[in-house]
């Protein structure tokens, strides 16, 4: 890749009970890009993304963030350096309004000042279409509504960097088509990792394309060059399933 990175991992292996879940994965992360990583199910993506997250410790290798290696920092203190990392399963506070939610989240980030922290909440929930629902509670929200607020709360936190794991999940086309309209929205402002099983997602939004089989980096590169790549073709792209 070209464009200079944010992030960067050398060599990153996660062993366990004698299976490597990755191995020696080197990986680049374009600053201010949307780099989607793809894979079947087994590939290893959810343990990469968790080693660099901080939620998963790896066995080797070095986790680099703007420069700066965080290989052994926790999840709270690459949150803090600008890392923010949404889940599969939506992790908002069901008992709360959106704008509770949202003021949470903010509230890690502007903690000691009420104002800077209200209009934090205000400009995020205008940002990603929620205003109108501010005050309405989250467990009562749709389940795509619920995922935009997830992705309000990384918002909040002013991420330099935006992980989004599996984000379409359960939606449908109507709300998949907004999400993807919204991810594009973002891409500049902040650096996106998104994790999809959606090829049509992948294909429209993603700039860049790393593709993991079996723990290993298979492919890289923009999305007509994986397209076009024969042991991805051979993995799973030309036999239909899929990625």
């Amino acid at each position: 890749m070209a464009a200079v990175s944010i992030l960067e991992t050398k060599g990153l292996t996660k062993i366990y009970g004698g299976l490597a879940a990755n191995e020696d994965v080197d990986f680049v992360l374009a600053r201010g890009k949307i780099t989607a990583l793809i894979g079947p199910n087994g590939a290893g993506k959810s343990t990469f993304v968790g080693m660099l997250s901080g939620r998963i410790e790896a066995t080797r290798g070095q986790v680099f963030f703007e420069g700066r290696d965080i290989s052994h920092l926790p999840a709270h203190k690459r949150i803090q350096l600008g890392l923010a990392y949404t889940f599969q399963i939506t992790s908002v506070f069901p008992g709360l309004s959106v704008y509770d939610n949202v003021g949470l989240a903010a509230g890690r980030l502007l903690a000691g000042k009420p104002n800077l922290h209200a209009a934090k909440a205000a400009e995020v929930l205008a940002r990603v279409g929620l205003t109108d629902r501010a005050d309405q509670i989250a467990s009562d929200l749709s389940y795509g509504h619920q995922r935009v607020l997830e992705i309000a709360m990384g918002l909040a936190q002013d991420p330099k960097l935006f992980i989004l794991d599996e984000p379409t999940q359960g939606l449908a086309e109507s709300e998949i088509a907004d999400f993807m309209a919204l991810i594009q929205g973002l891409a500049g402002d902040t650096t996106i990792l998104l994790i999809e099983h959606n090829m049509r997602v992948v294909m429209e939004v993603a700039d860049y394309i790393t593709v993991l089989d079996g723990g290993r980096t298979l492919a890289s590169g923009t999305p007509e060059e994986v397209r076009a790549n024969a042991a991805v073709q051979a993995a799973y792209l030309g036999t239909g399933v899929d990625a």
